[in-house]
């Protein structure tokens, strides 16, 4: 099935590490920043005063981000001079910009619509990582934009570049979605309960099987029933539009905020549940022991203990490394310290994610915290190459659990 590529969303995308004149009000007004000849011939363009429809970006790490909509003006400072001609790009003042200091890193991404991002991410954050593998760029010591021209012979959206693309608010409509909606018809304009949907997504890929390849069935299962379930929420948001939000005094403001609040929510849990649904069936396949959602000490309940509640509860105290836990988070940010006091008998912590491209700081503060984590092979190259020698997959994970049951006899 064709994904789609990152050329047809954007034209192209340029990036640089912003000094402190272009950052910071305290020391300078000039709220603008240069742009490069190269920037200007692959996707700016050389319209003096053209000012551009603008989506404003922080994408800090952990929950912080928020967006602005806005625009910002392309003109050239130096027009009665051509032969000297200096392209800036000017922005006004935002909550953005307001935090942007020097030294963050920003992106400038125009989409094939003419519509500009301006995203700004802390340097070593994760988002500056998954952006520079999203958009294959990275910015040089000059100052100046390193930019490229997105074609269309760059490799489709897979998961993980659609999952940065979530991050920063853009939805890529699945081209499969005839045959998308041949299965979730049968749900009308209603939700099903996330396993069933879960269910229904691994019954209608009966070539995929777990036991096979984990990593690979493990997506393909998240992947097509992410598809799903955007589809179906397509058709219950658009049934629901249809109504209208007006009640008896007029527009019915807060059922609406109430609705778009339920869709978000939504969305956020969705995910987690999948995750969990289909580590179950990948480790029913491949017949490894285990209980999910086990209590331990102190009330925690570790996603997945192996290889069962009643071998962890004889344990002795310090522990018996035959004993395996794993955490699942869809997304870590910093929420996978967490994991770290779900089982106390257990002092090596695996945590398996979804999330692309964390950044290096966040992984060594992992390894200095002895979590191990785990990461589908196809998620995997959008890691540092150091990173990616660290990582485990989820087939490597399944041996290490096998090997370790195997001693209990």
């Amino acid at each position: 099935m064709r994904r789609g590529q990152l050329a047809d969303l954007f034209a192209g995308a340029g990036v640089k590490r912003l000094a402190a004149v272009d950052a910071n009000p305290e020391k300078s007004n000039q709220h603008e920043v240069n742009t490069t000849k190269k920037m200007r011939d692959e996707f700016l363009g050389e319209v003096h005063q053209e000012k551009i429809d603008t989506v404003y970006i922080w994408l800090g790490e952990d929950q912080d981000a928020f967006t602005v909509e806005g625009v910002a003006t392309h003109y050239d400072a130096r027009l009665k001079i051509p032969e000297r001609s200096e392209w800036r790009l000017y922005y006004p003042t935002n909550p953005v910009t307001e935090v942007m200091r020097g030294g963050d890193t920003l992106f400038l991404a125009r989409e094939r619509n003419g519509r500009l991002y301006f995203i700004v991410t802390p340097r070593g954050s994760t988002g500056e990582q998954q952006l520079f593998w999203l958009f294959g760029v990275r910015p040089q010591d000059d100052g100046e934009f390193v930019s490229r021209e997105l074609s269309d012979k760059g490799p489709e959206l897979d998961f993980a570049a659609r999952f940065i693309l979530d991050e920063i608010g853009i939805e890529y409509e699945d081209p499969n979605t005839d045959t998308l909606d041949t299965i979730v018809e049968r749900f009308g304009t209603s939700y099903p309960r996330t396993v069933d949907l879960a269910d229904i997504a691994r019954l209608t890929l009966p070539e995929v099987r777990a036991e096979d390849d984990p990593d690979a069935a493990l997506m393909a299962w998240i992947d097509h029933e992410t598809a799903l379930f955007y589809r179906l929420e397509n058709r219950i948001i658009a049934a629901r539009l249809e109504k209208g939000f007006v009640g008896e005094d007029g527009p019915d403001v807060e059922g609406f905020l109430s609705f778009s609040l339920s869709v978000h929510q939504r969305r956020r849990s969705r995910m987690g549940s999948s995750l969990e649904h289909h580590l179950d069936a990948v480790f029913r396949a491949c017949r490894v022991a285990y209980v999910h959602g086990a209590k331990t000490e102190n009330n925690h309940k570790p996603d997945f203990l192996f290889p069962s509640a009643e071998a962890y509860r004889l344990a002795p105290a310090d522990g018996d490394p035959r004993l395996t836990m794993l955490g699942a988070k869809s997304s870590c940010k910093d929420r996978w310290r967490q994991v770290l006091a779900e089982a106390e008998k257990i002092p090596q912590k695996h945590l398996l994610t979804l999330q692309p491209g964390i950044s290096e700081n966040q992984t060594r503060q992992m390894q200095a915290s002895n979590l191990q984590l785990v990461v589908p092979t196809s998620v995997q190259h959008s890691y540092t190459p150091h990173q990616q020698s660290w990582l485990w997959s989820l087939d490597a994970f399944i041996t290490e659990v096998r090997n370790r049951q195997e001693r209990f006899g």
